[in-house]
């Protein structure tokens, strides 16, 4: 089990981040069959250009140094917010020094493939980080660009929901509903999925909360550079994968408003903007600002105003709605 110590100042440092970086990682690790496969139709798509890249770039040497618990820190650095892009990430991992690559590279390259030849001529190379650099960013472009804004879009749209159970209902609530194995007992967040680690002080830091599409339970970060990390598996994924297949189709609903608004309104579980609905239904934008407007109209959503960002959620009206088609 692990348990993070949390006090007052710690609840006023803690924030959360997107991290492609860390994504992309955890793409290759299901690829490579490290962790939890990836769906069906997501693995017959990427496996053959995986396995290419395999071959041409040097995508086996970044790989080699993933362990079944953790991988090298410089290739996925902590994130500093939600704005963070692949550019940024790859920007921090040219720039890593070589002697700070190579600690990683003693303590993770420890596998097998870490002995292949081609694999060790690049770990033992002078130009080792920009070597992989360039593998990872290849990787980043062929395996997980496209997909990016729509995966992107239901991460952001996970801290939107929980900015608001926050609000709503506070820090307690919000952090137990990451994962079942989270606890808030005492004043402390207790892990129980994690295996003994023991407590782990926050020290006046806060959390770094990590939403992905990726990440196959819940980890988590407790060494430098990064700050004390929990990474989960963000609200949507399930539906992204595939892996509703028992919730009701609403055909009730969709009779009575049409396909493309009951899955707007189906969607607007946690309040979103134009954008991220569109990115994460993959539908036009201008289709669903004409969609969100009929709806509005009707009755069924509000706007406010978050930022620079219009939100739309459901009105009492919808609720009921969505609620009675199901």
């Amino acid at each position: 089990m692990l348990r993070f110590e949390v006090s007052v100042e710690d609840l006023l440092r803690s924030r959360f981040a997107l991290s492609p970086a860390l994504d992309l990682c955890l793409l290759l690790r299901s690829l490579a069959g490290h962790d939890r496969p990836l769906p069906r139709a997501w693995s017959a798509r990427l496996l053959p250009v995986f396995e290419r890249l395999r071959r041409e770039t040097e995508l086996d040497a970044a790989l080699a140094l993933q362990t079944p618990r953790s991988g090298p820190d410089f290739v996925a650095p902590p994130p500093r917010g939600l704005n963070q892009t692949w550019a940024d990430d790859l920007a921090m991992i040219r720039a890593t020094p070589l002697e700070a690559a190579r600690r990683d590279f003693a303590t993770t390259a420890t596998g097998p493939s870490a002995h292949d030849r081609r694999v060790r001529a690049v770990l033992d190379s002078t130009d080792a980080v920009s070597r992989i650099a360039e593998a990872m960013d290849q990787a980043w472009h062929e395996l997980l660009a496209a997909d990016w804004p729509q995966l992107r879009a239901i991460c952001e749209r996970d801290v939107v929901h929980r900015v608001g159970v926050i609000g709503e209902q506070g820090w307690a609530t919000a952090i137990e509903s990451l994962h079942p194995s989270i606890a808030w007992r005492a004043g402390d967040i207790e892990i129980g999925f994690f295996p003994p680690v023991g407590n782990v002080p926050l020290a006046g830091d806060g959390l770094l909360l990590i939403p992905s599409v990726f990440v196959a339970n819940i980890a988590a970060h407790l060494e430098t550079p990064w700050p004390r990390t929990l990474v989960y598996r963000a609200r949507g994924t399930a539906a992204l994968w595939g892996e509703q297949a028992t919730v009701p189709q609403h055909d009730a609903l969709t009779a009575l408003v049409g396909r493309a608004r009951a899955r707007l309104l189906l969607a607007l579980d946690a309040p979103a903007s134009t954008s991220h609905l569109a990115r994460s239904l993959a539908m036009a934008p201008g289709a669903v600002g004409d969609h969100l407007a009929i709806l509005r109209g009707a009755g069924l959503l509000v706007r406010a105003r978050s930022g620079r960002s219009v939100l739309y959620r459901r009105t009492p009206l919808g609720e009921a709605l969505v609620a009675g088609s199901g």
